[in-house]
């Protein structure tokens, strides 16, 4: 009996929070779509290089398969990190507790710098090795 209480109980706790719970869908959703274009560079890149067969050195064919996979890498993690943080938000909103995430923040910034940083030695041994 108490379990339909709660039921009941539950929907109009769910739309004191109706903001709050489609601002983490949003939040949710623009995390997907970075996810998504982060494996889309890492593809268009390779394809690029492997297309258009802008260099035969082994060492730069060799980073452009790498620079595509850690990619599709730094993809999934982002999507599964963001996953994880819209579960948890959806239950601190009903708890009505805010914390932060940084170490997860922290932790895909690092990613996305090595990948940029990766992007850059790509670029620069194309130029170099032309």
């Amino acid at each position: 009996m108490e379990a339909l209480k709660k039921s009941k109980e539950q929907p109009g706790e769910n739309v004191k929070y109706a903001q709050q719970h489609l601002a983490n869908e949003r939040t949710y959703l623009a995390w997907i779509r970075t996810a998504i274009s982060i494996i889309g560079v890492g593809f268009l890149t390779t394809s690029l290089h492997f297309t258009i067969r802008i260099s035969a050195n082994s060492t730069i064919n060799n980073l452009a398969v790498f620079l595509g996979i850690f990619s599709c890498i730094i993809g999934f993690i982002t999507g599964f990190l963001s996953t994880i943080q819209y579960t948890r938000k959806r239950r601190e909103i009903q708890q009505g507790v805010f914390i932060p995430s940084n170490r997860s923040i922290i932790f895909v910034s690092i990613l996305f710098s090595f990948l940029i940083f990766l992007i850059f030695m790509y670029l620069s041994f194309l130029l170099f090795n032309l």
